[in-house]
């Protein structure tokens, strides 16, 4: 049964059998209708209770987890690699087309609903304390992939995508975010200062509280200074952190009003496990890269080359193409429907739902990745970013590679 369902979801996106089901007439875009199949994510918070009510598999009330780490590595493994890129003379129709924006725009209202249902089961005595926890890890997976369509609408100009990026932080109580993802690691992006891009020889287990802590502390002070220089108090209504984190307070407060306290340790791990999952894509997407130095001393502009890219078709339409990252930090304004792949990346073995699991046992991601960093490096790993307490055995173990790179 798998092999067949990887073989109808091939036909479906490969070649020109997608011009004929997945592409309407006057759509450049042969992955047109597949777009919807991100809300996905945000529906499996609706479907533990009915799995769980028609197979009686309790193991189903995490059924998050396993869509993300089981079900989609699978999917990725058996449909392969997308290979379309839009065209350079249809990136205006693309970019204008809204059907594009609703896809992620509904993402919302799906993903507030499914928080609602898991509150009512939460406050109830129906489930075991195993049960609820499970439901929280499938809810936090929610959480986590809402980052991301928090990310694409938080790149956009438009006030109203803007807000729309910042309601979508709100279950994970990361409204920082917000801030620091666009005038933080996309400043610093591939360099020592940024909070959110791995070094060679960091695990993801050193990584995700320099990230979190980092990241929140360079929030601050980003938005702090964004304030002095336009005359305005910290506790300000102009203040993009507080009016993320407002949000939040405003719905879980909104929700123990509803379902009572004992709800709030089941809202908060999913909030925890939607940043863990935020945070450990930021290890895999540019774990042990570095940007180059101009003549005078400072980072050259963010390039292809400075993002690990997957173009695995199934991430890829989860996660709004999230993984064509190096086009999407050479040109942040692009919407996902516009992204490119770009061999000049170096690229990742598997897509991001593979490289978590890899992430979570660090022998194992360094066995994979150190090797393909050196190469990328054309084994000078010296022009890579090195954990700095791990540096000088590093440069050591690799120290042939440097020599022939000579």
């Amino acid at each position: 049964m798998y092999i067949s369902t990887c073989e109808v979801l091939s036909f479906l996106v490969s070649g020109a059998n997608v011009q004929l089901v997945g592409k309407r007439s006057g759509s450049p875009d042969p992955k047109r209708y597949l777009w919807v199949l991100g809300l996905v994510a945000p529906m499996s918070a609706f479907l533990p209770s009915q799995l769980v009510y028609w197979t009686r598999l309790e193991m189903l009330w995490w059924i998050g987890p396993i869509i993300v780490l089981v079900v989609i590595p699978l999917l990725d493994w058996g449909v392969g690699e997308d290979g379309s890129n839009p065209k350079d003379e249809d990136y205006e129709q693309l970019s204008n087309d809204r059907y594009y924006r609703w896809c992620t725009y509904m993402f919302l209202p799906v993903q507030l609903i499914g928080l609602c249902i898991a509150a009512v089961m939460w406050a109830g005595d129906d489930l075991s304390v195993i049960d609820k926890l499970g439901l929280a890890s499938t809810l936090g997976f929610v959480s986590g992939i809402g980052i991301n369509a928090a990310h694409e609408l938080g790149h956009r100009v438009e006030k109203a995508e803007r807000w729309l990026s910042k309601l979508a932080l709100a279950q994970s109580a990361y409204g920082h975010f917000f801030v620091e993802h666009n005038r933080g690691h996309h400043a610093r992006v591939a360099t020592p200062e940024d909070p959110a891009s791995a070094r060679m020889g960091e695990t993801l287990w050193e990584f995700l509280p320099r990230s979190v802590i980092g990241g929140f502390q360079s929030a601050i002070s980003l938005e702090g200074a964004r304030l002095r220089r336009k005359g305005l108090r910290w506790w300000s209504i102009h203040n993009h952190v507080l009016q993320a984190w407002v949000m939040t307070v405003v719905l879980f407060g909104a929700l123990v009003a509803g379902f009572g306290w004992k709800i709030m340790p089941y809202l908060l791990l999913q909030a925890v496990i939607g940043a863990a999952l935020l945070e450990t894509v930021n290890y895999v997407e540019h774990y042990g890269l570095l940007r180059g130095r101009r003549a005078n001393g400072n980072w050259a502009r963010c390039s292809p080359s400075d993002s690990w890219n997957s173009d695995r078709l199934v991430t890829n339409i989860f996660l709004f193409h999230l993984q064509r990252h190096s086009d999407h930090h050479a040109n942040p304004g692009r919407r996902y429907q516009t992204l490119r792949s770009n061999q000049e990346s170096p690229q990742l073995p598997a897509g991001y739902a593979t490289m978590i699991l890899l992430a979570l046992c660090p022998p194992l991601w360094r066995r994979v990745m150190d090797r393909r960093v050196l190469a990328h490096y054309d084994g000078d790993i010296s022009r890579a970013n090195i954990q700095p307490r791990k540096r000088d055995r590093i440069l050591a173990q690799h120290g042939d590679g440097m020599a022939a790179a000579a």
